[in-house]
């Protein structure tokens, strides 16, 4: 069972589901956008099994502060994974890959039974 975990170690909610994860005993490696960043081949295999309207945050500050010509551009998968791979904070964190399958977001109900379903 490969388990990876990505996001920005200082996030809130990636803490928790760091903390979860230790805490139930699950293996995991993770990757941080900041310091290993974001590829385009990344980006794509999620938004085969993710929309694009929950991998890309649009209610933080990052992307509060874009210019209305950056917004525009994440109407479509293409300019959405550019801004996406400028910017990792635009990506809803944390984002877990596990047996093939992504999922973007953390609550403790859904890793359990993804875990121990």
């Amino acid at each position: 069972m490969t388990v990876q975990l990505y996001g920005i170690p200082n996030c809130d909610t990636v803490k928790k589901a760091r903390t979860w994860l230790e805490s139930n005993g699950v293996d995991y490696a993770f990757h941080d956008f900041k310091k290993q960043g974001v590829d385009e081949t990344m980006l794509r295999r999620w938004l085969k099994q993710v929309p694009l309207s929950l991998l890309l945050n649009r209610k933080g500050t990052t992307w509060r502060a874009l210019p209305d010509a950056d917004k525009a551009l994440a109407e479509n998968a293409d300019g959405a994974i550019a801004l996406m791979q400028r910017s990792p904070s635009l990506i809803k964190r944390p984002v877990l890959e596990h047996d093939g399958t992504v999922a973007v977001g953390f609550a403790a109900d859904q890793y359990a039974e993804r875990f121990h379903g």
